[in-house]
Parts: structure tokens; sequence; C-alpha cells
């Protein structure tokens, strides 16, 4: 494994935030300031603001059928990304740092100018009362990835993390993923705000269609001959 105004700023501010791979995603509760937005196909979006910040943070929860490990294999999929992510041209990993990768990505929305930028993501993992619960955090790294080019807005601000919890039976997850991040340029922030909700429920509707396939699921693979 190896390891979303004009149309065209609307559909960067679409995809974007998705797939922006802060901290560990903090649970819901009373008095941590999220507070749902919607909910729809069984994805559940809370969002709260951050101190001197006009831009929201996200948090989605939902269910997803499949086993964690199968989802956590997607996730930790990079190479696969721009086959399943729309709009993602380059996904690439950079080098191994202890428990980390950093990871180069860019999006080429078409409309618009391509975004790109650097993460640093940590990966971590421990037992559960259903199986193995695995935590994917990551923050910009953008020092140790490629230069800025000429025509690519650089994206300096991209944090985020999914965790992933087996449900009872572990033949199914429950996967929440939290980002916080400026997609760059002179983009408003009710319209960036707006944008990432669409954009959120996407990334959902990509990753429970990739988790069903094959090569992701080891026992579902036809035997060599």
């Amino acid at each position: 494994m190896q390891h979303g105004s004009s149309p065209g700023i609307f559909l960067l501010l679409l995809l974007a935030p998705a797939f922006c791979v802060a901290s560990e995603p903090a649970p819901s509760g009373p008095s941590d300031g999220w507070t749902l937005s919607s909910v729809s196909s069984g994805v559940m979006l809370y969002s709260r603001l951050r101190p001197g910040s006009p831009l929201k943070e996200f948090k989605a929860v939902a269910e997803i059928e499949a086993p964690a490990q199968t989802v956590h294999r997607v996730i930790d999929d990079i190479d696969a990304y721009p086959s399943f992510m729309p709009f993602m041209t380059e996904c690439r990993l950079i080098k191994r740092e202890g428990d980390s990768i950093i990871t180069y990505q860019r999006l080429s929305p078409k409309l618009c100018r391509d975004r790109d930028y650097t993460l640093r993501i940590r990966e971590t993992s421990w037992a559960g009362t259903n199986g193995l619960v695995y935590l994917n955090r990551w923050e910009p790294a953008n020092e140790l990835g490629p230069a800025e080019k000429k025509g690519v807005t650089r994206v300096k601000l991209c944090e985020g993390g999914w965790l992933l919890e087996p449900e009872e039976d572990a033949t199914k997850t429950r996967a929440t993923y939290t980002v916080y991040t400026d997609n760059g340029g002179a983009i408003p922030a009710f319209i960036a705000n707006s944008a990432s909700k669409i954009g959120i429920g996407r990334l959902f509707v990509a990753l429970r269609r990739q988790v069903k396939e094959p090569k992701y699921n080891p026992s579902e693979l036809s035997p060599t001959r």
C-alpha cells in the first residue's frame, strides 16, 4: 500500500474541502460548540466557528457499510485518489517520517485555477469495544513539498481528520470526518462555508462507492489459479 460566484469558484469550493486529507476529531457534546447543520443521505453534518475566523470548521458523521479496516484501506490508498476523487489530478507520497507520511495533492476544477498543498498525515489505531479503531490526522506541511507553481493557488490552511469506529457487528463503520480549511484566493467566507457542506456530502458518496472495490476486501478476491 502506498502510502470546490462564478461557476469555476463554485466547483472548486465543492471539492477542495472534501479532499483536504486540526487535531483529533472533537467529540460532540452540549458545550463543544457544534451545531447540527443538516442531515442528508445518512450524513449528519455539524459546524462551529473558530475564534477570530469567519470560516467554519465542519464535522460529518455517517455510517459506511464496510468494516473499519476496509474503509481505512481506501483512505490510505492515496495513489488511487485521482481515480475516484473528482478533480483530483495528482496525489503522491513524498516521504515517510516516523508515524507520519508527507503527501502532495493537486486539484484541477477545470473552470478555475488549480489548487495544491502538501500535508503531513499522522496515523494511529487502538483496540475499541467492537474492534480496531483508526485515526488519521493531518495538517499543512507545504515546506516539505514542491515549491509554489505559477498558475496554481497554494492552500495554506487545511486541517482535519478521519476517525473510523467499528459498529457492533463489525461489518459497518461509524466514520467521523472533520475539516477546517481556507482554499485561498478572494473567496468570501459565506460562500466557502456553504459550498463546503456540499463538498463533504460528495466525499462520502465517493468513499461509499470505493469501499465496494474488491481490492480493499481481500476475502472477495478470486483465488489465484
